[in-house]
């Protein structure tokens, strides 16, 4: 091997050692440019290049490159790999009006029928949401493989077109795991649970196609939002089956959330055992003890979470909003407040607009309205939110407390006038403490402010 062959190749490993790195790549590409372009082989070492500069941060840089390389006297040939690099930095910068100068220009130079360049034009603008020219470009294409029409469903379900998408996918010629998934990851993200579900039973079932961890992890929202346990068990023993539970620890986090939405905490805490400690993450964690919340059991997610705390797993914020639900809904005040002292003092977690009105519900259901009210008027103007002062109003109006309520209705008329519910329950508590001018007060202003209500429903029994 030549002197010249071998600092290549040592120049194309530093590449791939330090793709990730712009500074690292900008030097090499540096050591590029003094070498003859000429020598055999340099145009998949530029090919690297643009490779890595499309796909990293900087796209731009890829184009900048491409340019460069043109204008230089010993005229460079340009491969496919060279335009399909170049149509994703495009993608990646959501810029299709260079993407279709490449589209020209690479049909001019001779890939207006070679199916990688096209799939990868289909996609760019696709990315940058120019539909109808994707469709367009790929009705017109004489060759499509598999990767094109999985390109074209999975961008028309990116866009929330999922009847485009399905039409596409009902003539495919052949279908594969990426096909099914993608469909079914669309109807889960448009709320067709049961679509969903029948799709992923059509694929396991009639069409014989094994489901990877993707497709399971796509289908678990459809299992949990519908409540479906009978699915839940399917989906579990097929990841037992195929290895997949073992494979890929999310299977196992979901499968503990699904479990415990569909109604199980038994099979859910199973789940949660049959992790081994050293895979259990704080996902995982977090999972369970977010399942013994939602199933009022406080003292089995508290106990859980101090089970996490010693073997060394470090809780985040949305563990601790589980545990501070658990508490409220549990009833376990000074615990709860020991766990919101224990985020804020402890580990240094700034609390979010759910843990104020957490810690506010919490202490409104144990009638310590003025400490809720308090922490209310704390929260940062940039997060307040009118959902927190309509939970410390209904705390008001179940403890009969006038004079909080009064304060508290008066802050919720600053940031939202029109919604009837308040002016209901301010007049409600009036009823309540035999107010009833006060109450009928109410009840007039919000007909002035014409707020809305919501009407009745007569149920026939």
């Amino acid at each position: 091997m030549s002197r010249k062959k071998h600092y290549y190749r040592h120049l194309l490993s530093l590449l791939h050692k330090h793709q990730h790195c712009r500074r690292a790549i900008r030097q090499i590409h540096s050591h590029f440019l003094v070498l003859n372009t000429e020598n055999i082989g340099i145009l998949a070492l530029w090919n690297s290049i643009l490779k890595h500069y499309s796909l990293g941060a900087f796209p731009q840089d890829a184009v900048s490159l491409f340019k460069y390389l043109r204008n230089q006297s010993n005229l460079m040939s340009f491969d496919s790999f060279t335009y399909s690099y170049l149509v994703k930095a495009c993608a990646n910068m959501k810029r299709a009006h260079i993407g279709n100068q490449l589209h020209c220009l690479s049909a001019k130079v001779g890939f207006a029928y070679h199916v990688h360049v096209q799939t990868a034009l289909v996609n760019m603008y696709i990315d940058c949401g120019r539909l109808v020219e994707a469709k367009n470009l790929f009705d017109e294409m004489p060759e499509r493989n598999l990767v094109t029409w999985n390109v074209l469903i999975t961008g028309f379900i990116k866009w929330g077109e999922i009847e485009f998408a399905r039409a596409v996918f009902d003539v495919m010629p052949e279908k594969n795991v990426v096909s099914w998934t993608g469909l079914i990851d669309g109807y889960t993200r448009m709320n067709w649970f049961h679509e969903a579900l029948w799709l992923f039973r059509k694929m396991v079932v009639d069409e014989g196609i094994k489901p990877t961890e993707v497709t399971l992890l796509a289908v678990f929202p459809s299992i949990w939002n519908i409540g479906c346990l009978e699915f839940c068990q399917m989906v579990h023993a097929y990841g037992e089956k195929s290895g997949l539970n073992m494979m890929d620890i999310r299977v196992m986090n979901c499968l503990i959330d699904a479990y415990a939405r569909s109604g199980s905490i038994e099979s859910a805490w199973r789940v949660f055992e049959d992790i081994v400690d050293v895979r259990r993450n704080l996902v995982s964690w977090t999972s369970i003890i977010s399942a013994f919340a939602m199933h009022g059991m406080a003292m089995e997610a508290s106990d859980c979470y101090r089970r996490m705390e010693n073997k060394g797993v470090k809780p985040n914020g949305i563990t601790f909003l589980s545990v501070l639900n658990a508490c409220s809904h549990g009833g376990l005040l000074d615990e709860g407040l020991q766990f919101y002292r224990k985020m804020v003092d402890d580990c240094g977690i700034a609390p979010g607009i759910k843990h104020y009105g957490t810690l506010i519900d919490m202490l409104g259901r144990a009638g310590r309205l003025d400490e809720a009210e308090k922490i209310a008027l704390g929260i940062p103007s940039e997060i307040g939110n009118v959902v927190v002062w309509r939970t410390l109003l209904g705390a008001c109006s179940f403890h009969g407390d006038v004079e909080v309520g009064e304060r508290v209705t008066r802050k919720i008329m600053e940031l939202e006038r029109q919604y009837g519910g308040d002016y209901v329950l301010l007049s409600n508590i009036f009823s309540a403490a035999g107010r009833f001018d006060d109450s009928e007060r109410v009840r007039r202003i919000m007909d002035e402010k014409n707020a809305s209500k919501i009407p009745g429903v007569t149920v026939n029994v």
